[in-house]
Protein backbone atom coordinates (compact mmCIF):
# COMPACT_ATOMS: atom_id res chain seq x y z
CA UNK A 1 0.00 0.00 0.00
CA UNK A 2 1.05 2.82 -0.77
CA UNK A 3 -0.85 6.46 -0.92
CA UNK A 4 0.91 9.97 -1.58
CA UNK A 5 -0.75 13.00 -1.16
CA UNK A 6 -0.04 16.82 -1.85
CA UNK A 7 -1.69 19.50 -0.15
CA UNK A 8 -1.27 23.08 -1.35
CA UNK A 9 -2.20 26.49 -0.72
CA UNK A 10 -0.26 29.86 -0.05
CA UNK A 11 1.62 30.70 2.87
CA UNK A 12 -0.46 31.23 6.36
CA UNK A 13 -3.28 28.69 5.62
CA UNK A 14 -1.28 26.13 7.49
CA UNK A 15 -0.57 23.67 4.81
CA UNK A 16 2.65 22.84 5.70
CA UNK A 17 1.33 21.64 9.42
CA UNK A 18 -1.22 20.24 7.93
CA UNK A 19 0.91 17.86 5.95
CA UNK A 20 3.07 16.88 8.88
CA UNK A 21 -0.13 16.43 11.33
CA UNK A 22 -1.01 13.77 7.98
CA UNK A 23 2.56 12.15 8.02
CA UNK A 24 3.15 12.25 11.80
CA UNK A 25 -0.34 10.41 12.07
CA UNK A 26 0.20 8.13 9.47
CA UNK A 27 4.19 7.05 10.91
CA UNK A 28 3.08 7.52 14.87
CA UNK A 29 -0.55 6.98 15.28
CA UNK A 30 -0.95 4.37 12.62
CA UNK A 31 2.32 2.52 12.41
CA UNK A 32 3.15 2.92 9.02
CA UNK A 33 6.41 4.65 6.80
CA UNK A 34 5.56 8.47 5.86
CA UNK A 35 7.90 11.30 4.27
CA UNK A 36 7.05 14.74 4.54
CA UNK A 37 8.51 17.41 1.86
CA UNK A 38 7.45 20.72 2.17
CA UNK A 39 7.72 23.56 -0.11
CA UNK A 40 7.42 27.54 0.36
CA UNK A 41 8.68 30.63 -0.96
CA UNK A 42 10.74 33.49 0.91
CA UNK A 43 7.35 34.88 1.75
CA UNK A 44 6.00 34.21 4.99
CA UNK A 45 2.36 35.21 3.86
CA UNK A 46 0.66 34.90 0.56
CA UNK A 47 3.09 32.84 -1.19
CA UNK A 48 2.66 29.76 -2.30
CA UNK A 49 3.14 26.70 -0.54
CA UNK A 50 2.94 23.05 -0.63
CA UNK A 51 3.52 19.72 1.48
CA UNK A 52 4.03 16.46 0.14
CA UNK A 53 3.47 13.13 2.23
CA UNK A 54 3.78 9.42 1.28
CA UNK A 55 2.00 6.72 3.47
CA UNK A 56 3.45 3.29 3.41
CA UNK A 57 2.89 0.26 4.56
CA UNK A 58 6.81 -0.81 3.68
CA UNK A 59 9.75 1.34 3.01
CA UNK A 60 9.48 4.63 0.48
CA UNK A 61 12.75 5.04 -1.63
CA UNK A 62 11.86 8.11 -2.61
CA UNK A 63 10.03 11.33 -1.03
CA UNK A 64 9.15 13.62 -4.00
CA UNK A 65 5.76 13.10 -5.44
CA UNK A 66 5.62 13.43 -9.35
CA UNK A 67 1.75 12.22 -9.53
CA UNK A 68 -0.06 12.44 -5.78
CA UNK A 69 -3.05 9.95 -5.41
CA UNK A 70 -4.80 12.82 -3.58
CA UNK A 71 -4.31 16.33 -4.49
CA UNK A 72 -5.75 18.64 -1.83
CA UNK A 73 -5.90 22.48 -2.96
CA UNK A 74 -6.50 25.18 -0.63
CA UNK A 75 -6.43 27.86 -3.27
CA UNK A 76 -6.63 28.68 -6.88
CA UNK A 77 -3.08 29.11 -7.77
CA UNK A 78 -2.24 25.97 -6.14
CA UNK A 79 -4.76 24.15 -8.24
CA UNK A 80 -3.65 25.96 -11.49
CA UNK A 81 -0.01 24.54 -10.88
CA UNK A 82 -0.81 20.69 -9.99
CA UNK A 83 -4.08 19.61 -10.77
CA UNK A 84 -2.28 18.13 -14.02
CA UNK A 85 -0.29 16.14 -12.23
CA UNK A 86 -3.29 14.13 -10.17
CA UNK A 87 -3.32 10.59 -11.28
CA UNK A 88 -6.87 9.87 -13.62
CA UNK A 89 -8.15 7.51 -10.48
CA UNK A 90 -7.09 10.19 -8.25
CA UNK A 91 -8.84 12.26 -5.47
CA UNK A 92 -9.38 16.03 -5.59
CA UNK A 93 -10.27 18.27 -2.73
CA UNK A 94 -10.93 21.66 -2.72
CA UNK A 95 -11.57 24.74 -0.53
CA UNK A 96 -15.02 25.20 -2.43
CA UNK A 97 -14.66 28.99 -1.43
CA UNK A 98 -11.33 29.61 -2.80
CA UNK A 99 -10.56 27.06 -5.69
CA UNK A 100 -12.76 26.95 -8.89
CA UNK A 101 -12.52 24.29 -10.97
CA UNK A 102 -12.51 23.81 -14.62
CA UNK A 103 -14.26 21.22 -16.43
CA UNK A 104 -15.80 18.60 -15.30
CA UNK A 105 -12.78 16.88 -13.30
CA UNK A 106 -14.83 14.81 -10.07
CA UNK A 107 -13.83 16.54 -6.47
CA UNK A 108 -14.52 16.94 -3.12
CA UNK A 109 -15.03 20.09 -1.82
CA UNK A 110 -15.10 21.88 1.64
CA UNK A 111 -15.40 25.48 2.50
CA UNK A 112 -13.39 25.11 5.40
CA UNK A 113 -12.36 29.18 5.87
CA UNK A 114 -16.10 29.82 6.06
CA UNK A 115 -16.21 27.12 8.80
CA UNK A 116 -13.23 28.40 10.17
CA UNK A 117 -14.39 31.33 10.73
CA UNK A 118 -18.17 30.01 11.92
CA UNK A 119 -16.13 28.73 15.15
CA UNK A 120 -14.49 31.82 15.14
CA UNK A 121 -10.42 31.32 14.17
CA UNK A 122 -9.97 31.34 10.54
CA UNK A 123 -6.43 30.04 11.33
CA UNK A 124 -7.97 26.86 12.05
CA UNK A 125 -9.25 26.20 8.23
CA UNK A 126 -6.49 23.59 8.24
CA UNK A 127 -7.38 21.46 10.84
CA UNK A 128 -11.32 21.68 9.47
CA UNK A 129 -9.43 20.74 5.86
CA UNK A 130 -7.54 17.60 7.67
CA UNK A 131 -10.96 16.23 9.05
CA UNK A 132 -12.24 16.03 5.30
CA UNK A 133 -9.78 14.37 4.09
CA UNK A 134 -8.84 12.13 6.41
CA UNK A 135 -12.43 10.69 6.14
CA UNK A 136 -13.00 10.89 2.55
CA UNK A 137 -9.69 9.25 2.12
CA UNK A 138 -8.90 7.10 4.52
CA UNK A 139 -5.25 7.75 4.28
CA UNK A 140 -4.74 7.88 7.96
CA UNK A 141 -7.61 6.41 10.83
CA UNK A 142 -9.28 8.99 12.73
CA UNK A 143 -7.95 8.02 16.11
CA UNK A 144 -4.31 8.37 15.08
CA UNK A 145 -4.84 11.95 12.95
CA UNK A 146 -7.31 13.39 16.32
CA UNK A 147 -4.51 12.16 18.39
CA UNK A 148 -1.97 14.16 16.17
CA UNK A 149 -4.03 16.96 15.54
CA UNK A 150 -4.45 17.56 19.74
CA UNK A 151 -0.53 17.17 20.24
CA UNK A 152 0.56 19.52 17.22
CA UNK A 153 -1.80 22.63 18.30
CA UNK A 154 -0.72 25.62 20.61
CA UNK A 155 -1.57 24.76 24.87
CA UNK A 156 -5.02 25.99 25.48
CA UNK A 157 -6.53 25.96 21.91
CA UNK A 158 -7.04 21.95 21.86
CA UNK A 159 -10.62 21.91 22.38
CA UNK A 160 -10.98 24.52 19.75
CA UNK A 161 -9.53 22.44 17.26
CA UNK A 162 -10.77 19.13 18.02
CA UNK A 163 -14.30 20.62 17.52
CA UNK A 164 -12.48 22.20 13.71
CA UNK A 165 -10.98 18.38 13.04
CA UNK A 166 -14.65 17.24 13.77
CA UNK A 167 -16.31 19.72 11.61
CA UNK A 168 -14.20 18.80 8.57
CA UNK A 169 -14.53 15.38 9.71
CA UNK A 170 -18.91 15.33 9.79
CA UNK A 171 -18.80 17.10 6.32
CA UNK A 172 -16.90 14.85 4.62
CA UNK A 173 -19.43 11.66 6.51
CA UNK A 174 -22.26 14.10 5.03
CA UNK A 175 -20.91 14.40 1.83
CA UNK A 176 -20.05 10.52 1.15
CA UNK A 177 -23.32 9.56 2.44
CA UNK A 178 -25.09 12.26 -0.09
CA UNK A 179 -23.23 10.85 -2.90
CA UNK A 180 -24.25 7.22 -1.93
CA UNK A 181 -27.97 8.19 -1.50
CA UNK A 182 -27.44 10.18 -5.40
CA UNK A 183 -25.51 6.91 -6.53
CA UNK A 184 -28.59 4.80 -5.34
CA UNK A 185 -31.24 7.04 -6.70
CA UNK A 186 -32.09 8.16 -3.67
CA UNK A 187 -31.54 11.89 -4.33
CA UNK A 188 -33.12 14.12 -1.70
CA UNK A 189 -33.88 11.33 0.90
CA UNK A 190 -33.42 11.14 4.35
CA UNK A 191 -31.81 7.40 5.27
Amino acid sequence: MVKQLMITGFGGQGVVLAGRIVGQAAAIGDALESTFVQSYGPESRGGACSAQVTIADGPIYFPYIKHPDILVCMSQSGYDKYRALLKPDGTLILEQDLVKPVGGQDHFAIPCTRFAEELGNKMMANIIMIGFLAAITEAVSLDAVRATVLSSVPKGTEEKNLKAFERGWDYALATLKGRRNKAAGRIGVVA
